[in-house]
């Protein structure tokens, strides 16, 4: 298939699913596209006895498309730049110091906390560096699917800016400690404080540009009166930005979060007019959004190239119990520290926890481990635990949020009027 009749279906299959899910399923469209995705592809497959030409055409259409390219190469930017442009500044500024322990520590936390209890309980007899690999790619909590969701259901400020805050910017920390593994899985083995520079490198020079690219867009738009091109501009950044990231090996998705952020900030001491704001933002949303349910058909289509086998389905339930019960003790360590810094400090645990979504990134990072590292056979387990984490994560984690959320205040409510 050509690129156009490949875009062509996932366009027409986004807006059917898209329709489905707000005026049948009652559900976000994330999550029922996600859900109407998976469904549809695994209806395929299991009447390809009766329909052999349909399941070999689905099959060729989820090879066709080089998944890892598409979303780390092509939509990624777009949608993290989307995130933190739109992300409410004033709570990411009081949540400062959380989303700094969250999405560095705890990711760090993370990384080994999940290999090692994968490499206890998965039963696939994987050596200890590629329990980390694992570790490395699925700990990051994906901006994209967590995003999309908080606009959708009812959440405190507060916890909202934690939680987008935290899935922004550890995807940073993630790709760092996935690189390194990588290398030393190579037989490149780092000192840790190669590993440090490193991280200083490629995080502060993301930074670094971001901010710089950010200034110079913000300034250009000032002195235009065209709201084209200043939606143009921004366009620009998003992109621009993340190829020069990309191109000096610096970390892209970093980049790509601090430049929204930094543009959203500079616009914002600009005196009111200046700047088209209402239409700008209006077509970071659309595009968001679109982005999104195309992101989420993509997701399950990929339902087709998953080897599902004994090994693989163990490893995904070992995932998956695996990558829970770390967040929940990582989320309670990392707010404890923060409440120790900060007196009367509030937050919640249990949404924090079961917020913390995976996503398309995680899926592309697994794509992306070469199938022999050095004397090592990586194992076909880490895409398909990788797809059933994500899976449980989008469908029931985000399905079952809102359910929570309301669950938690009317138990905060109820309390509230027995001490009263």
């Amino acid at each position: 298939m050509n690129t156009l009749e490949i875009i062509s279906v996932l366009v027409a299959t986004a807006a059917l699913f898209g329709w489905l899910s707000s005026r049948v399923l009652r559900l976000p469209i994330t999550i029922g596209t996600m859900l109407l995705s998976v469904v549809t592809t695994l209806c395929v497959a299991a009447v390809g006895r009766l329909a052999p030409g349909v399941h070999a055409w689905a099959e060729h259409l989820a090879r066709s498309i080089d998944f890892e390219s598409l979303i780390l190469h092509g939509m990624l930017p777009l949608l993290l730049f989307a995130g933190s442009f739109l992300l409410d500044l004033e709570h990411l500024e009081r949540e400062k110091l959380p989303v700094a322990v969250l999405s560095v520590l705890g990711t760090i936390l993370s990384v080994f906390a999940v290999a090692g209890m994968m490499f206890l309980i998965s039963g696939t007899g994987a050596p200890w560096m590629e329990c980390l690999i694992f570790g490395a790619l699925i700990s990051p909590t994906d901006p994209i699917a967590v995003l999309e969701l908080l606009r959708r259901i009812g959440i405190p400020k507060s916890v909202e800016a934690q939680l987008a805050g935290e899935s922004l910017f550890n995807d940073g920390v993630g790709a760092v400690l996935f690189l390194t593994m990588i290398e030393i899985a190579r037989g490149n083995a780092p000192t840790p404080a190669h590993i440090a520079g490193m991280l200083v490198l490629k995080a502060g020079g993301a930074v670094v540009l971001g901010i710089l690219g950010a200034w110079l867009v913000s300034r250009l738009m000032c002195i235009v009166e065209a709201y084209q091109v200043e939606i143009l501009l921004t366009l620009a950044l998003a992109l621009g930005g993340y190829v020069l990231a990309d191109v000096w090996r610096l970390s892209a998705p970093l980049e790509a979060v601090v430049a929204g952020i930094a543009l959203r900030h500079f616009n914002r001491k600009q005196p009111k007019g200046r700047i088209a704001d209402d239409r700008v933002d209006q077509f970071w949303t659309l595009l968001d959004e679109v982005q999104n349910s195309l992101l989420f058909v993509l997701l399950g289509l990929e339902a087709m190239v998953v080897t599902l086998n004994a090994t693989t389905i163990r490893a995904g339930l070992a995932a998956i119990f695996s990558v829970n019960l770390v967040r929940l003790a990582e989320e309670a360590l990392c707010l404890g520290i923060v409440r120790v810094c900060l007196k009367h400090y509030r937050s919640s645990v249990k949404t924090l926890t079961w917020g913390g979504l995976r996503g398309g990134l995680s899926i592309a990072l697994a794509l992306s481990v070469p199938a022999t590292l050095g004397p090592m056979q990586t194992g076909q387990w880490i895409f398909g635990a990788t797809y059933m984490i994500v899976v449980f994560s989008i469908i029931l984690q985000g399905g079952s949020l809102q359910f929570a959320l309301s669950r938690n205040r009317r138990s905060a409510a109820a309390a509230e009027v027995h001490s009263s």
